[in-house]
């Protein structure tokens, strides 16, 4: 049983019969009257060098997170963001490379298809604890590694008390290896916390946010800083609406941007 599956066991059990009845009867009475949807591979929108879905539209609006979406929220910040910041040498690895450093145990192979990391000062890892190599999209917690190269770091947060401690202590032994430079496995207990089983991707971008807005381009080079994110609140809810309105405005520049009428995805490039 998966990590979500005993979350929403628990959850399930807490509820009373009467209270699942009256929401099972809600849930099929809005269903009734919601419009039919695209199908969920319909392209929603093109950013760059990513494709957005109508299935990771759904995932963002009240589901657990796909690759797709953390993968446009680095895009986002490196193109919104970072570009801001020219000397700042930060690397946001997608989820996907993220995964192949995991599971490919050829050193020199997985160096050649990662960026060159020898002028890089901080990266920051998605994590997922997916086994199989051959599942899209599989796995079922996501949590964040930000690696200091200069302080010899890795740093772990995870909003479910440290469920993917393993995988991130095993993605920070693999980075050591591609570096060749030993990093201490950090892990912070006192992570924001999410209370359901769908937020972890959430956390994860808000984090990574936080983290290199408020922490590592907020200072000067050398300047020490803590990286610790007690006290931060997170609302998740919050950020998902966010990232939604971020994903709107960049659809409706896409339209705006066209020089004739097109069946294909609005696009930003």
């Amino acid at each position: 049983m998966t990590l979500r599956e005993k979350f929403n066991r628990r959850l399930h059990n807490s509820v009373s019969p009467q209270r699942r009845r009256n929401a099972s009867r809600r849930l099929r009475s809005r269903r009734n009257q919601v419009s039919p949807t695209p199908p969920s591979a319909q392209p929603y929108l093109s950013y760059h060098d990513i494709l957005l879905t109508w299935e990771d539209i759904k995932a963002l609006q009240d589901d657990w997170l796909t690759d797709s979406n953390i993968t446009f929220w680095e895009e986002f910040l490196e193109r919104e963001v970072l570009t801001k910041y020219p000397q700042a040498k930060i690397v946001l690895l997608r989820p996907s490379m993220t995964f192949l450093l995991m599971k490919n145990k050829d050193t020199e192979m997985v160096r050649s298809a990662l960026p060159d990391f020898r002028e890089i000062t901080h990266i920051f890892l998605p994590i997922n604890d997916a086994i199989n190599v051959g599942q899209a999209e599989g796995g079922s917690h996501w949590s964040l590694l930000l690696v200091s190269i200069i302080d010899g770091v890795a740093f772990h947060y995870d909003s479910l008390n440290g469920a993917n401690n393993k995988e991130a202590w095993e993605a920070s032994k693999r980075l050591a290896s591609v570096l060749g430079k030993q990093l201490r496995f950090h892990y912070l207990p006192d992570s924001p916390q999410q209370e359901n089983s769908s937020d972890c991707g959430v956390f994860v971008c808000i984090t990574m946010r936080h983290l290199l807005v408020k922490r590592l381009l907020a200072v000067n080079a050398g300047q020490k800083i803590s990286m610790s994110m007690a006290g931060k609140a997170i609302d998740s809810a919050g950020a998902r609406k966010e990232m939604l309105k971020i994903i709107e405005s960049l659809r409706k520049e896409g339209e705006r941007r066209r020089l004739t009428p097109s069946n294909t995805p609005p696009r930003i490039e």
